[in-house]
Parts: C-alpha cells; structure tokens; sequence
C-alpha cells in the first residue's frame, strides 16, 4: 500500500488545516477568526468537516484512510450514529461507511457541561474501486470532528486539477451545516451544490449563524464565484438581540462582505419555516420533559408579548431581512433575495415535520436542496450561470 502525505492539495471545503499530534485538522473558520470568539459552541461547530472532502486521482482500487473522530454523547438523549464518510467516484456515489473509536465529548445539557475523552484512531476502508484512473472524493462526517491521520492506497495518488466549476460560499446555521441530514453529501447544500454544478464551502455553523464580524471577513476574504447568506434562526434561539440591533448589524455584514466582493452574487436567505418560533421569541431549550423520555426535542422560552420590546420571531426577522434587501437592491444590482419558506414553509411541515422542532430531517434536507438548486441555479435565478 501507498501512504501519501496528507497536504492542502488534496483537501477541499476548509479554510484553514491545523497541524495536531495526531494529523491535520480541517477548520472551517481561519485560525484568526478563531481567535476572536471563545464560545465553546462556535469551536466545536466550525471544527465538524462539514462541506469538506479529500479529492484525487488515482487508479487505486483499495483506499484507506485513518482518521481520529470526536463523537457526541448527550446525557439522556438517545445514542447519535457514527459519522458517515461517502465516497464519490468521478462524482457519483460509491459507498459510505463510518469510523469507530475516536474521542468522545460527553454534553451534559441540563448541567451546561461537556467532557472530552481521548479514544483510539480508526480507519475507514473502501475496495472494490474500479482499476482505472478516476477522481476520488471522501466527503468527511458533516456532524463530526474530524482529525486526518494517514492515507493509504494500492496505486500512487495525485490531486486532481482545477475543474474550472464556480465556487459557491454558502453561511447558515446548524440546520445549512447539516443537522439531521443522512450523510455529508445529503446536507441540503451538498444536494444543492451538486445539482448546481459547483463546488462547495459550507459555512454552516451550528448555533453560530449570529452576524459576527469575523464570519463576514471570512466571508470577504475568501474567493468564491457566488455567496449566499442565510440568517435569522440562530439569533432568535440565542435571544442574541433586539431588533434595533439587528437591523444595522445586517447592513455591517453585508457591508463587509461587499468590501470584498462587490460584484459577485450575494444571496440573502430568511429563515426556513420554524413553527416554535414563527411568533415566539427566544431563547430555544432543550425540553427537558421529551428528554426524560428519551427523546431530544426543544421549545421556545420567550413570550410572543415581548415583540412590542424589540424581541426578534421568525416573522420579525423576515420582514427586516426582506426590508433590508430591498433597500440596498436599489444600489446593488447583484445582491437578491430568497424567503426561506419557499424552501420549506406551511405545506411541508405538515407532511414533513421537523422531528425535534428545529432540525429537518434526511426527507426534508432532500426537498430543500432541491429547492434551492431549482431557485437559485435554474435559468434566470441569481445563480444562474451567465455563460452558458
């Protein structure tokens, strides 16, 4: 077997790879945006490989790849599967498997704690692969940290050159990250994406969609074809602001982002559909009640009364994001807007409701991504590409 070194080259959808005793690390946030923000739930979130993949060349038809996994244990609540790793062979699916062992961080949601054990490194294993010269891609678990150990293969191993597709950046919260989806390639963005025909970098970040400056400089920053931005649900369950707040704080994003990327198209996405929160502000909690029986679900904690206050719904948030992409539409004709129930609102949550109240399930991703692609890179959307 072949071990090849373990580069940049090779990896694609992280902004940063962090150098471990163990291997690399991808991030999905750069080390300097890290740097600027210590909430535990932003760390772990940016650090799950959502989005991100291995991609090379080869002719190998056995391929090992040694990873060390830290995986999520919540008191009371039912055991979470293993990560997923789907392979992709000259782009269509070929196989998924998972890894056991790894570390375990055990997130005690009543008590507000978490503690992390070291576990051994394992190994994921694809063979069967056709003995001719392919593209291989390991999309890493969506929902898991993922440090890269060791790449082992039957024949020699090369990246594979620039496909000259456009680079989609897309920023959401835990629901565009890919909670609840089957797999990292079935996270509505990965379906969107691959029906786009792009590639992908997901900045999904579970809990952490909260407009922070350094999210809108990686936005700036980093080259990318189309961006598209979907906000509003974190803020309402963090109870993060007021709308006085949130309002100019919307602008500053964008602001920033277009500080960088002038002309490239921006997508403004509201909040899919959230019954709990249409009309009840924040905070979101665990339901303690559900979990005492085994089931994780969350509530609204806020009281609909204290909108006239300023406290940001659903419904508050919409109405701002769609206010807010009016106005600066007048001056940038790039710049477009999608109301997130028209990927999934009324009619959807009653055949496919939302298994915890908060995070759409494999079903439910499958009809977002769909949607989405249809809207946004079908002729005429804002991704639609010009040049064809």
């Amino acid at each position: 077997m072949h071990t090849t070194p373990l580069t940049a080259d090779l990896v694609r959808g992280a902004l940063d790879l962090e150098r471990t005793e163990h291997g690399l690390l991808p991030h999905r946030l750069p080390a300097r945006a890290r740097a600027q923000c210590a909430d535990p739930q932003l760390h772990l979130a940016e650090s799950q490989p959502s989005g991100v993949r291995l991609v090379f060349r080869t002719r190998a038809g056995t391929v090992e790849l040694d990873t060390l996994p830290t995986k999520r244990v919540y008191v009371g609540a039912p055991p979470r599967p293993d990560g997923v790793y789907d392979l992709l062979v000259d782009g269509r699916p070929a196989g998924s498997a998972s890894v056991t062992g790894g570390n375990t961080l055990t997130i005690d949601m009543a008590a507000g704690t978490a503690e992390q054990r070291p576990g051994p490194v394992g190994t994921v294993r694809f063979t069967g692969l056709p003995a001719t010269v392919k593209d291989v891609e390991i999309w890493l678990p969506h929902n898991e940290t993922t440090e890269l150990v060791a790449l082992r293969t039957d024949a020699p191993v090369e990246p594979v050159p620039d496909r000259g597709r456009r680079v989609w950046l897309h920023h959401g919260s835990s629901i565009s990250h890919g909670s609840d989806a089957a797999s990292p390639t079935t996270t509505w963005p990965a379906l969107a994406a691959s029906l786009g025909g792009v590639e992908l970098i997901n900045l999904g970040l579970g809990g952490s969609a909260l407009l922070d400056p350094f999210t809108a400089r990686t936005l700036r920053d980093t080259p990318a074809d189309l961006i598209s931005v979907k906000l509003g649900i974190n803020l309402v369950n963090t109870d993060l602001m007021r709308l006085r707040a949130f309002g100019p704080a919307v602008h500053g994003f964008l602001d920033t982002v277009r500080e960088g990327r002038p002309d490239t198209p921006l997508l403004v996405v509201s909040p899919i559909l959230c019954p709990i929160h249409e009309d009840t502000p924040g905070p979101c909690a665990p339901d303690f009640g559900a979990l005492s029986s085994g089931r994780l679900r969350f509530r609204a904690t806020g009281d609909p009364a204290e909108r006239a206050h300023g406290k940001l719904t659903l419904g508050v948030i919409r109405d701002e994001l769609a206010r807010i992409a009016r106005q600066r539409a007048a001056e940038d004709p790039h710049l477009y807007y999608l109301d997130g129930r028209d990927l999934y609102g009324e009619a959807d949550s009653a055949e496919l409701p939302l298994p915890d109240d908060l995070h759409p399930d494999a079903a439910t991703h499958r009809r977002i991504g769909e949607r989405f692609a249809a809207l946004a890179f079908a002729p005429g959307g804002p991704f639609a590409d010009r040049a064809v």
